[in-house]
C-alpha cells in the first residue's frame, strides 16, 4: 500500500472487467494458481450413453412442476428485458422489472414504487455509540465492537411474540485493506492493520426493530443480543473428527477448540432457529509447507498476501506446532443468535471444503438434510443426513442433529448421447439438459466408506475422499437451496471459464458449455416419499448469459427475448409463493452490467422467466438475499462496493455519498462501506427515504 493503486497478482490477467482486487482479496488469486482438482475422475461424457438405460428409473420426471435509479444513469434497456414490463409480476411482491444497469452507476437501482434504506454499515457500533468508526484512526479493539466488513449471508429472525423486533445475523467474508485504511497509517501500523482485518472477519448479531406503520428496520446500539464473532472467538468442534490428531495444535492439544471463523460466505437458518455459516476461501490466509493435502485445498507454500502469519504464528503452517491449524477451517459453523454467551460450534460431520454455505430441510421421516456446495472450479456437491430425528420444540436436542449422521457426494449422469453435448450449449434432441444422479456415501453409519482413508481423514480431507469415489466435477457449486414450497433443490453454478482449457474436463450434460463464463442453475428432484434416498433426478433450470449476444442461453423454454439478462448466479432465496430469487457475483466482467437480484418463476407457462429486481452500486456484489413478502421488502448485503479503488481514490461513495465538498459526519467516510440494505415498497412519503448520491 505504498502507492494508492499497487499492482496485484491478477492485474492485466482478469477476464472482461473483473477487478484484480476481487481476485486478490476474495479468493487469494485462485485463478493464478494451478488447478487444485487434478483427480482423474471418470469423465461425465464417458458414462452418459450408459446412463440412457436409467433415464426413467426414478419415475420422478425431469422437470418440476420503469426503474428508480439512485445514480447517474441507466443504460438503455434492451427490448428483451422490458418486454413484459406492462404486465408487472406475479406474486405478493409486485414490481416491474428494471433494465440492466451500467457497471459504472454508483447507486442502488430499484423498481418503480420502491425505495431503499441502509440498516447497518461496516464500522457501525454494536455496543456503544462511542465505538463508531473513525476512518483516520482504525483500531482492532474498536473493530471488534463494530459491524464487520464485506457482509454476505444475512437473515432477520423476527421475535416470536413481536413482529416489530428481532435479530439480524450477517457473515463477514473478507476485507479490502486498500479501501479500508489510509495509506500512511497502514505503512506505519501494519501489525495493527492486520489485527483490524482479523477483527473485521467473522459474523455479527444485532437486534433490530421497526416502528408501527413503518416497514423500515433499524438496528439497536447496545441491544441485549448484540454480538461480534471474530477470529478470536472460541469455537467448539463437534462430530466424529473432533479430537482427531489432524485437528490438534500447540495451542489446543485436544483438537476440540479453535479460535475464530474465516471467510464466511453464505449460510442458512435452521428450523430450530440457529444460523449456519460456511467457511469458504480459507486457504489464502495460511502459509503452507507444500504438502499434497494443502495443495488440494489451494494452500500455497509461500508468504500470503495479507501477511497474517507475521502477526500470529498460527497462520504459518511451517511454524512448529501449527501444522494442523488450517485443518480447523473450512467447516460449517453454527451459532445461536438468541444467546450471546453461547459457544458456537464447527460441525466436522458435514465435511471440510470451501463451503459456500449450508441449508437444512426436514425429511418425511424426521431426519435433517443439509446441502452444501464446494465453491471452486471442478468441485463437488454434498449432502448430509442426520442420524437422529427432529423434535419440534426441543431446541437443545435439535442443536445436536448436525453432529451425527452420514455424508454423501453427488454423481450426475446425463440421458442424452455424449455426441449431442458439444460444448456450445446447444440443447440435445430431447429438448433439455437432464438426467439422474446418485448420492454416494463418504460416511455411512459412523464409518468411512472410502478405501484407504480413516473416518477423520475423510472429514478433514473431504475433497480427497470425494476424488477417490469419482464425484462429478461441477462449475463452482455455490448456494444450494431447497424450495420450501415444492421441496426441489436448486444449485447455483456460478461459472467455470477453465472448463475444457489446458486438458481439464470438457463439456458434460450437467455442465454443457466450454469456458462457461456465465454459469447456470440446476434443479434437483429428490424422491418424493423419501428425500434421504440416494437417487435423484435433475435438470438445468437456466443457462445464464445475455440472450442478445449469447445464443447458448436457455430458460426452461421461456422465450429468451423476454427475460432479463443474468450472469454468474451466486446466492439463492425463495419468496412465499415459491419463486426463486438469484443474486449475482461477476456480471460486470461477463455481460457488462452491475451485479443484480433477479426473480425466476418456476412453474406454469412462465417457468424460466427472469425479472431483474435491483442492481447494486459500482464494484459491488449482491449477497444474502432475503425476501419478505409480508414486509413488502427485500434485503440484500451490498458487498465490496467500489472494489478496485483505494482509500485515496474511491470508486464508490456508497452508502453515505460523502464527497470532497461535503463534510462527513462522525462515523462517515468518503469512500464506500459494505452495507445491509432493505428495499421496501413505498406506501407514503417517509422522511429520509430513498437515499442516493447527493441526498
Amino acid at each position: 500500500m505504498q502507492t494508492s493503486r499497487r499492482l496485484l497478482p491478477m492485474h492485466g490477467h482478469t477476464r472482461g472487467n473483473r477487478s484484480a482486487a476481487t481476485c486478490h482479496y476474495k479468493c487469494g488469486d485462485a485463478c493464478a494458481a494451478p488447478q487444485a482438482n487434478t483427480s482423474h475422475n471418470e469423465y461425465f461424457k464417458d458414462i452418459a450413453d450408459a446412463a440412457l438405460s436409467r433415464r426413467s428409473m426414478l419415475g420422478l420426471g425431469a422437470v418440476g412442476a420503469a426503474a428508480v435509479v439512485l445514480g447517474p444513469s441507466l443504460l438503455s434497456a434492451p427490448a428483451a428485458s422490458v418486454a413484459q414490463a406492462a404486465q408487472g409480476t406475479r406474486g405478493s411482491l409486485p414490481f416491474t422489472a428494471i433494465a440492466p444497469v451500467s457497471r459504472s452507476v454508483d447507486g442502488m437501482s430499484v423498481p418503480e414504487g420502491y425505495d431503499w434504506h441502509p440498516i447497518i454499515r461496516w464500522g457501525d457500533p454494536l455496543f456503544s455509540r462511542k465505538q463508531a468508526l473513525d476512518p483516520a484512526k482504525p483500531s482492532a479493539k474498536a473493530q471488534a465492537a463494530q459491524f464487520g466488513y464485506n457482509c454476505d449471508y444475512l437473515d432477520i429472525i423476527v421475535d416470536k411474540y413481536s413482529s416489530h423486533r428481532g435479530v439480524l445475523v450477517a457473515n463477514h467474508e473478507y476485507t479490502n485493506e486498500e479501501m479500508m485504511f489510509p495509506p500512511a497509517w497502514f505503512e506505519a501500523n501494519k501489525d495493527e492493520a492486520r489485527r483490524v482485518a482479523l477483527a473485521a472477519h467473522g459474523m455479527s448479531v444485532v437486534e433490530v426493530q421497526r416502528k408501527k406503520n413503518d416497514r423500515r428496520w433499524n438496528y439497536i446500539v447496545g441491544g441485549e443480543r448484540n454480538r461480534r464473532i471474530t477470529m478470536h472467538t472460541e469455537f467448539r468442534m463437534t462430530g466424529p473428527a473432533a479430537g482427531s490428531p489432524l485437528l490438534r495444535t500447540r495451542e489446543d492439544d485436544t483438537g476440540t477448540r479453535v479460535l475464530g471463523t474465516l471467510n464466511n460466505c453464505a449460510g442458512g437458518t435452521t428450523p430450530w432457529g440457529t444460523v449456519l455459516s460456511g467457511e469458504e476461501n480459507f486457504d489464502q490466509y495460511f502459509r503452507g509447507r507444500g504438502t499434497a493435502q494443502e495443495a488440494r485445498y489451494g494452500i500455497k507454500a509461500k508468504a500470503t498476501g495479507r501477511g497474517w502469519e507475521e502477526s500470529e504464528p498460527r497462520f504459518g503452517l511451517h511454524h512448529p506446532g501449527y501444522e494442523n491449524e488450517a485443518n480447523r477451517f473450512g467447516w460449517v459453523v453454527e451459532i445461536d443468535p438468541q444467546n450471546p454467551d453461547s459457544v458456537p460450534v464447527k460441525h466436522t460431520n458435514l465435511g471440510r471444503f470451501k463451503h459456500e454455505g449450508a441449508n437444512v430441510r426436514i425429511a418425511q421421516n424426521g431426519k435433517v438434510i443439509a446441502y452444501s456446495g464446494d465453491d471452486s472450479r471442478f468441485e463437488y456437491l454434498y449432502k448430509f443426513v442426520s442420524r437422529d430425528t427432529y423434535r419440534k420444540g426441543d431446541r437443545a436436542h435439535n442443536m445436536t442433529l448436525l453432529s451425527h449422521g452420514d455424508l454423501y457426494v453427488a454423481t450426475f449422469s446425463g440421458n442424452s448421447p455424449a455426441r449431442e453435448i458439444d460444448g456450445t450449449g446447444t440443447l440435445p434432441t430431447d429438448g433439455a439438459f437432464d438426467g439422474t444422479g446418485t448420492w454416494v456415501p463418504l460416511v455411512l453409519n459412523g464409518a468411512s466408506q472410502v478405501p484407504g482413508m480413516a473416518l477423520d481423514e475423510v472429514l478433514v480431507y473431504t475433497r480427497l475422499a470425494a476424488d477417490k469415489l469419482g464425484a462429478t466435477k461441477l462449475d463452482r457449486p455455490e448456494d444450494v437451496e431447497p424450495s420450501p414450497v415444492t421441496g426441489k433443490v436448486y444449485v447455483a453454478l456460478t461459472n467455470n471459464s477453465e472448463r475444457g482449457n489446458h486438458g481439464t474436463e470438457g463439456a458434460t450434460e450437467v455442465s454443457p458449455r466450454l469456458r462457461n463464463r456465465d454459469g447456470h442453475v440446476l434443479e434437483i428432484t429428490e424422491n418424493p416419499t423419501d428425500a434421504t434416498a440416494n437417487e435423484f433426478n435433475w435438470n438445468i433450470l437456466l443457462v445464464a448469459g445475455d440472450p442478445k449476444f449469447n445464443s447458448s442461453t436457455y430458460f426452461s423454454g421461456y422465450p429468451a427475448d423476454k427475460v432479463s439478462s443474468i450472469s454468474c448466479p451466486d446466492n439463492l432465496a425463495f419468496d412465499s409463493q415459491g419463486n426463486l430469487w438469484i443474486s449475482t457475483d461477476g456480471a460486470p466482467s461477463t455481460i457488462g452490467y452491475s451485479d443484480a437480484l433477479h426473480k425466476v418463476t418456476l412453474d406454469g407457462e412462465q417457468r424460466g422467466r427472469v425479472e431483474q429486481f435491483l442492481a447494486v452500486p459500482t464494484g459491488a456484489e449482491t449477497c444474502g438475499p432475503l425476501i419478505r413478502d409480508s414486509d413488502q421488502s427485500v434485503f440484500v448485503s451490498v458487498q465490496h462496493p467500489g472494489e478496485g479503488g483505494s482509500y485515496n481514490e474511491p470508486q464508490s461513495l456508497f452508502p453515505d455519498y460523502v464527497s470532497d465538498g461535503r463534510k462527513a459526519k462522525k462515523g462517515q467516510m468518503r469512500g464506500p462501506r459494505p452495507t445491509i440494505v432493505q428495499v421496501y415498497r413505498r406506501t407514503k412519503a417517509i422522511k429520509g427515504q430513498g437515499r442516493g448520491p447527493g441526498k
